[in-house]
């Protein structure tokens, strides 16, 4: 039997890079090799793209030089992806396996870059990705789908002067959340309950994005499902993130990665029946609004009395030992080695889709 040839991709320029490479080293050892041959590739901090062994990818923390820098070369061939030094190709690419996150990895463009590749992607294509990076655009797709979510402000970098704190107040109340639209990983978010804290975080927000999200404060449990599927779409059991209040004000980049008592996980999330079906499909309603694909971790927040409101969708969620998407299916049925099989096979699948689609055109 031939195995299918899979490039792992993994690094990238986010605040995300070393969790990244946590994520392939993970994928690469508990891949069925049976089916599946792996060739990894590292992307630097700097973008460079480097053809890697399992050694490199097993012992480094970043993303180091080597002599294989590739080259890749589009169209529907064989011969997709070159090593510069001896211009010779690197055989065989079936499906690429992105873990890469942010800017660059899960925005879209990659995912871009790779269609004009002709090699199928695992997760959501271009426009998945792209409408879920930027949770103002999202957000307004969510509101046209009548899918609840927090009530929100935003401006352009160009409309700093408009942006006025009492208005803020009026209209979303205190505390609220400033955060630049189109990152992850709580990077740039500050949670407001004053004035100068408002200002602040204004300017802080416009240093990592053109625009600003300005949103009103949820209390609730914070809790996250797992989606897969193209068009026979399922969801996990929910899991609940608990963040340390003695530490932490909100789930930030401290309390996630920096500060390993900031935060803990529920895996199944201690909650009602009734309310975790609710979540499932409103997660499932959530991916199709935003037209995913393959996968995605829909976070909501839970109210007191069981109201629910999207938080955020994420199209290339962690891999890692502790990574909530893995773990959650774990919990529904669902083993890591089978789920990298089954995202494999759902990329493939929408490939072909496309690619008939695409023939039909022509």
């Amino acid at each position: 039997m031939t195995k299918t040839n899979v490039i792992l991709l993994f690094g990238g320029n986010s605040t995300e890079h070393e969790i990244s490479i946590l994520s392939a080293r993970n994928i690469a050892r508990a891949i069925d090799s049976q089916l599946f041959n792996i060739i990894p590739i590292g992307i630097d901090q700097h973008g460079t793209w480097y053809l890697k062994t399992q050694t490199e990818l097993d012992s480094e923390k970043h993303v180091l030089p080597n002599d294989h820098i590739i080259s890749l070369s589009p169209g529907a061939h064989e011969h997709k992806i070159i090593r510069q030094k001896t211009q010779k190709s690197i055989g065989r690419v079936d499906v690429a396996f992105p873990i890469v996150h942010g800017t660059n990895g899960e925005d879209g463009s990659l995912q871009g870059l790779l269609k004009i590749l002709d090699i199928p992607c695992v997760g959501p294509g271009v426009i998945g990705s792209a409408l879920c990076i930027d949770k103002e655009v999202a957000k307004r797709l969510l509101n046209e789908a009548q899918i609840p979510n927090a009530p929100f402000l935003s401006y352009l970098k160009s409309e700093r002067n408009q942006i006025k704190f009492e208005f803020a107040l009026e209209k979303l109340g205190m505390p609220m959340y400033v955060k630049p639209p189109n990152l992850g990983s709580s990077v740039g978010i500050s949670k407001v309950t004053t004035k100068h804290e408002f200002e602040a975080a204004i300017d802080l927000a416009f240093r990592y994005d053109q625009k600003v999200l300005i949103e009103q404060n949820i209390s609730g449990r914070e809790i996250e499902c797992a989606i897969i599927g193209n068009h026979d779409i399922s969801a996990s059991k929910v899991g609940e993130v608990i963040t340390m209040t003695e530490n932490h004000s909100f789930y930030s980049y401290e309390a996630k990665y920096l500060d390993a008592q900031g935060s803990k996980t529920r895996i199944p999330a201690d909650i009602n029946s009734d309310v975790q079906k609710n979540i499932q499909n409103i997660a499932i309603k959530t991916y199709k609004t935003l037209c995913c694909k393959g996968m995605a971790r829909v976070d909501v927040f839970v109210s007191p009395d069981n109201k629910i409101w999207v938080n955020e969708v994420n199209t290339l969620p962690g891999f890692t030992n502790i990574s909530m998407y893995p773990k959650l299916w774990e919990a529904s049925g669902i083993p890591y080695t089978e789920l990298i099989t089954k995202l494999i096979h759902l990329a493939l699948e929408q490939a072909s889709i496309e690619r008939m689609n695409d023939t039909q055109l022509k």
